[in-house]
C-alpha cells in the first residue's frame, strides 16, 4: 500500500523550539522518511517566489518530489513584483501545478483586492499552461467560486486542504474540482469536513498533509510532514467507511491524473 501527499511545503522554516537545523535539510530528511513509511511521491508547494524556487530545487534534488509554483493569498501583495519570473518558473518541466492561489479572509495578510488580483493571473496562468491550479480558499467561498465562475475552472482544479462542508463540496464538485483532505479529517471538531468527505465521489478525492502544518491524529503538537499522511488517509478511510488500502489507492490514482505524473526514479 503506498500514498501520495498532494500537498506539503517541505521547504519551509520550522519551528526553532522543535529544531534548529535549516528548513533545506529538514525537507531532504522529511523526503526519506516519507518513502520509507510508503509515500510514493509528493508536491511540495511554493507561497512565493523563493519559495516556489526551494519547492523545484528541491523536485531537481529528489525524484519523489515535484513542484506547485505560486503565490499564497498571504503574499498577494507581492504580485507586482514576482510575476514576471512566476510564469516562467511555473511553466518548467519540474512545476506540476500552479498555486497555491485563491483568497484567505480569516488573515487577510494581503488586501482582498490584491488576493483577487493574484487570484484571477493565477488562474489565467494555468489555462494558459495547461496546468491544474491548486486554491487556498479560507473563509471566502463566495469569493473564490464568484472568480473561478468568471475566469472559468482550470482542468484538475483542485481545493487544498478542504476545510467546507457539505454545500462548499457540493459547489466545488459541480464545478469539476477535486477536494484534497488533509490532517483536519483526523480532528474531533471536523464533523463538516468528515460529511463533506463522504459524500465526494471517489474520482475527486485526495490527501495531503500541508507540512509543516496541521499534523493529524495521532501526531498533533509535532511539525508535519509527508510521512503522516498515512495517518491523513487513514482517518479519511475512518469517515468513508472503508478500508486505508481503498483510500490509498484510489487518491493516488486521482493525482497522478491530475497532475499528470507518477514516481520517477534518478536519473542513471
Amino acid at each position: 500500500m503506498t500514498w501520495v501527499d498532494a500537498h506539503c511545503h517541505l521547504q519551509l522554516p520550522t519551528d526553532p523550539t522543535h529544531d534548529t537545523r535549516d528548513a533545506a535539510a529538514l525537507g531532504d530528511d522529511a523526503v526519506h522518511r516519507a518513502t520509507a513509511a510508503g509515500v510514493d511521491w509528493m508536491v511540495c508547494v511554493g507561497t512565493d517566489l523563493p519559495t516556489s524556487q526551494e519547492a523545484c530545487a528541491l523536485a531537481d534534488r529528489h525524484p519523489p518530489v515535484y513542484a506547485a509554483v505560486g503565490l499564497h493569498p498571504h503574499e498577494a501583495s507581492k504580485l507586482g513584483a514576482q510575476w514576471a519570473m512566476l510564469e516562467p518558473l511555473a511553466a518548467s518541466d519540474a512545476c506540476v501545478a500552479v498555486g497555491e492561489a485563491g483568497f484567505d479572509l480569516y488573515y487577510e495578510h494581503s488586501p482582498r483586492d490584491e488576493q483577487e488580483t493574484a487570484f484571477r493571473f493565477q488562474i489565467r496562468l494555468a489555462h494558459r499552461l495547461g496546468k491544474p491550479l491548486v486554491i487556498h480558499s479560507r473563509d471566502a467561498w463566495d469569493d473564490t467560486f464568484r472568480v473561478l465562475d468568471d475566469e472559468g475552472v482550470p482542468e484538475g482544479t483542485v481545493f487544498h486542504c478542504f476545510t467546507g462542508g457539505p454545500s462548499e463540496a457540493e459547489a466545488a464538485l459541480a464545478r469539476g474540482c477535486h477536494l484534497s483532505f488533509s490532517g483536519i479529517v483526523s480532528f474531533r471538531n471536523a464533523d463538516d469536513v468528515r460529511a463533506a468527505a463522504r459524500l465526494a465521489p471517489a474520482d475527486r478525492i485526495m490527501v495531503e498533509t500541508d507540512a509543516p502544518f496541521l499534523a493529524p491524529e495521532p501526531h498533533r503538537g509535532r511539525r508535519n510532514e509527508p510521512a503522516y499522511v498515512v495517518a491523513v488517509g487513514e482517518a479519511l478511510a475512518r469517515a468513508r467507511g472503508v478500508d486505508p488500502a481503498e483510500i490509498a489507492a484510489c487518491t493516488a490514482a486521482n493525482a497522478r491524473r491530475v497532475f499528470g505524473v507518477g514516481p520517477r526514479v534518478p536519473a542513471g
